[in-house]
């Protein structure tokens, strides 16, 4: 008995329509995100384009009109106005042209982390070298394309880029987090960064650190309430240490060091050490 692959592969799309519906023609395509996110590092990098500018324009152009299909998809599945497509097509290549023109400005926010995890572990040898190994630059770098999405009102394809990033590095930092310049994780492995945090400037963090948030406040049919401010917020120049856990919408003041194994649910003054 053959086995009748078109039939199985039938059944597979038949099944899947129907769960979706109208929904299944606009599932972004995480292999083309991915994809793009990593030629959009390459530029950001310069790496092996540094000496062929004539490469970059039209590189820059193929990754735009990709990236214009997957925000359109993505706004498409979840838009709330029928047959209006157009609409979400103008958004789409309006988003994709800001992000295109803001390029040059993550590329800054990203030579500060570069700078900031050399000048951060004794180990390094040079800022290049944490730019194409350290994990904690690459996740980063990833997030700040995907919070400039996130900021513009893109969804799903934020997510598809820094749950990429997780898989790759271990760091799961959520779009939506707002990190200030010169941000460096050491390490990185099982790092958490919720959607809702807000991190300043010079803020250095070690594995294994949870910048999570407390149990989910419900809603009168019983369904966690969205939208609402419920992840830390770590002031300036803030160190924490491998394995440490700060939860619900908590402030740690500028200045301070959080030690090793330590579950944090109260604000900590300025210059505050804990040990």
């Amino acid at each position: 008995m053959q086995t009748d692959f078109s039939a199985v592969a039938k059944t597979l799309q038949n099944t899947f329509d129907q769960t979706f519906h109208e929904k299944a023609q606009f599932i972004p395509s995480a292999a083309e995100v991915a994809r793009l996110v990593e030629g959009f590092r390459a530029l950001l990098c310069q790496y092996s384009l540094a000496d062929d500018l004539s490469q970059q324009e039209p590189l820059l152009q193929r990754y735009a009109q990709s990236l214009e299909k997957q925000i359109f998809n993505a706004r498409c599945l979840l838009c709330r106005q029928q047959n209006n497509c157009s609409f979400c097509r103008q958004q789409a290549r309006q988003i994709t042209q800001r992000f295109i023109e803001a390029l040059p400005d993550i590329q800054k926010l990203m030579l500060t982390d570069i700078r900031a995890a050399y000048e951060g572990d004794p180990a390094a040898v040079d800022e290049i070298e944490t730019m194409l190994c350290y994990p904690g630059v690459r996740a980063i770098t990833y997030q700040r394309m995907a919070h400039f999405l996130h900021q513009n009102g893109v969804r799903i394809v934020p997510r598809i880029i820094t749950e990429y990033g997780h898989s790759l590095t271990g760091i799961d930092i959520h779009p939506g987090a707002k990190i200030g310049p010169s941000f460096f994780i050491d390490h990185g492995t099982g790092v958490v960064i919720g959607e809702t945090c807000v991190i300043g400037a010079r803020v250095k963090l070690y594995q294994g650190v949870t910048l999570g948030a407390k149990s989910f406040p419900l809603d009168e049919h019983g369904n966690p309430v969205k939208g609402i401010k419920r992840h830390p917020n770590i002031g300036d120049d803030v160190i924490i240490y491998a394995e440490t856990t700060i939860l619900g919408n908590v402030t740690i003041g500028e200045g301070s060091v959080i030690g090793a194994n330590k579950w944090i649910t109260q604000d900590v003054p300025p210059h505050t050490k804990i040990n």
